[in-house]
């Protein structure tokens, strides 16, 4: 769950833009063609960036986080969004899918172990793709965690964070008529999925308004009108995620199989006033990861571009690429 929307006094504890060295479309079958590229210093330690959503897509400000005279920066769009085709996608289009392509993306670049840095839904994939090739992660830094729980979908389309932003989440719910507010999410699944592209695109603003809206601390409540394809996208395969409950076989499968990275050293950056990510499962899975450490940001909430989280994970990899062979890297 997550969008990047910058803030101006975040930049400022960036790395200067930077520019790949390498782009490239990568053919991972069922019809499905993923952006990816490389930035930084091509014989550094690797980091591979995992954006939120699902549907987010990655961002320049992504490559700004990590010192590009240090590391190898890995960025690719996940499955259906971004730059990667088909756009908006759901077919072939699963966790499972998303895995095997980071690991497909690792084999391709001769990358024996890498540091895998995500947020929000980032966090849940880097989690997921940890505890499936636990021998290809040296290093977890995480940011505003999910793991695609049931609570936590309660929490954000059940009405929990609708008690903080009453009038934006009024504004998601009144588009549904009273019959069907029991299950939003299945509710916004048949519009998002329709055929009609007015009517996807009308309910796919709004999905990605209601998230956008309460993403950062010093939000006024404002989701903003985002560009039709990249909420169809957003919307449309967050929607389809949620539906299948993250393709997981359980609610709680993260937090059962932390037995399976306790030994992988990382970080969480959690933001004390997160909405769309509430700390109680950033507090659930540090206490399951004896390795990891959890690190509350005070005075922030979910966005990647909340000043205290970029000064905070952009001296957290500073430190880790400073010490990248302690880490195996």
């Amino acid at each position: 769950m997550d969008k990047f929307t910058g803030q101006k006094r975040a930049v400022q504890h960036l790395f200067p833009p930077i520019d790949p060295f390498d782009q490239r479309m990568l053919d991972v079958g069922e019809g499905h063609q993923i952006y990816m590229e490389q930035c930084g210093n091509p014989n550094g330690p690797a980091v591979v960036v995992l954006h939120g959503g699902p549907g987010g897509g990655c961002s320049p400000a992504m490559r700004r986080y990590f010192d590009p005279s240090v590391w190898r920066i890995i960025l690719f769009d996940q499955r259906g969004c971004g730059r990667s085709r088909p756009h908006a996608a759901i077919r072939g289009n699963s966790t499972w899918h998303l895995v095997e392509d980071i690991e497909r993306i690792r084999n391709t670049l001769g990358i024996e172990k890498w540091a895998v840095f995500g947020g929000s839904w980032g966090a849940t994939l880097a989690l997921i793709y940890a505890q499936t090739h636990p021998q290809s992660v040296a290093y977890l830094a995480l940011r505003g965690v999910f793991l695609s729980m049931q609570r936590e979908l309660d929490w954000f389309y059940g009405g929990g964070a609708g008690q903080f932003w009453p009038e934006q989440w009024q504004r998601f719910v009144s588009l549904i008529p009273e019959d069907e507010r029991g299950d939003l999410i299945a509710a916004y699944n048949r519009r998002l999925f329709s055929g009609d592209m007015m009517v996807e695109t009308r309910y796919a603003r709004a999905w990605a308004a209601w998230e956008n809206a309460l993403a950062s601390i010093e939000s006024d409540g404002q989701g903003g009108d985002c560009p039709a394809d990249y909420a169809r996208a957003f919307a449309r395969l967050e929607n389809h995620y949620f539906v299948n409950r993250g393709f997981l076989e359980e609610d709680g499968q993260i937090l059962k199989n932390m037995h399976r990275i306790a030994h992988i050293h990382g970080v969480i950056v959690q933001g004390r006033y997160d909405m769309i990510c509430p700390p109680q499962s950033a507090y659930s899975l540090s206490a399951r990861w004896p390795s990891g450490r959890l690190q509350m940001i005070k005075a922030a909430g979910h966005a990647l571009s909340e000043p205290g989280i970029s000064q905070e994970l952009v001296r957290v990899m500073k430190s880790v690429g400073e010490h990248a062979t302690k880490f195996g890297l």
